[in-house]
């Protein structure tokens, strides 16, 4: 595998980890991000366990194959994390990153029993574009894999029920921008859930909107470009 190509996966999946510090995503030491190395053997990058999201640096990513082991990096990773990142990478090519969190809302609307409303332009994003997966307790099983990448199906994200969000793209970048607004529609929603007489957009509405979101995805990387931009003010160690 290509040195260079690592490198930079290393810190645009560190970058993310930073970003979500700052967004308010973290959970001292839990829920974890991943991305795909490229080569003939499937591994992937993920956060070693034991460090919050604000203390990671691209050298402290360890990389894992899709057996469990540790062939890179000297520290432990999650075991639940291991369950959900090798499921999604073994079943879908497409999905180079994988980014899971228990942020508040998520968890709030992965309760509800119909799940994200389409409520307003942010959640019409997600329109017929947001899986389901049953909460079989923490994701310790093996045997789970099969079932949580069929709930994903096609999908660019999954609702975790009574557990968290989880989102997919085609690079860090498509990842965090897919989780960043799923989460902001969860927050809308539990935000309007407290008034009277909500009204949700015509489906056809929501079918409309989705298909120009889709048709403007381009702009996802300028929204990396501007974070990467405010990680520099903020935090720049995190490509050590």
């Amino acid at each position: 595998m290509n040195v260079q190509n690592e490198a930079i996966l290393r810190r645009d999946l560190a970058a993310a980890y930073r970003l979500a510090a700052l967004f308010g995503w973290d959970d001292t030491l839990y829920t974890h991000f991943s991305v795909r190395l490229p080569g003939v053997e499937p591994r992937f990058l993920i956060n070693p366990f034991g460090l919050m999201f604000e203390e990671i640096r691209a050298s402290d990513l360890i990389v894992v194959d899709m057996h469990g082991r540790v062939v890179e990096g000297n520290a432990d990773y999650n075991v639940a994390g291991f369950t959900i990142h090798s499921a999604v990478h073994m079943a879908r090519a497409d999905a180079h990153c994988v980014i899971h969190t228990h942020t508040l809302a998520g968890m709030a609307v992965a309760a509800a029993d119909n799940g994200l409303a389409q409520l307003n332009q942010i959640s019409a994003e997600f329109h017929q574009r947001v899986g389901y997966h049953t909460y079989e307790g923490i994701a310790l099983d093996l045997g789970e894999r099969e079932r949580l990448v069929a709930s994903l199906g096609d999908n660019i994200a999954l609702m975790l029920r009574h557990h968290g969000l989880l989102s997919v793209g085609a690079s860090v970048a498509d990842a965090i921008y897919v989780m960043y607004y799923l989460n902001k529609a969860c927050e809308i929603q539990i935000a309007a859930s407290s008034l009277r007489g909500i009204r949700e957009m015509p489906n056809d509405l929501s079918v409309h909107a989705c298909e120009q979101f889709q048709a403007c995805e381009w702009q996802r990387q300028l929204v990396w470009e501007a974070w990467l931009r405010k990680l520099e003010r903020e935090c720049p160690e995190y490509k050590d």
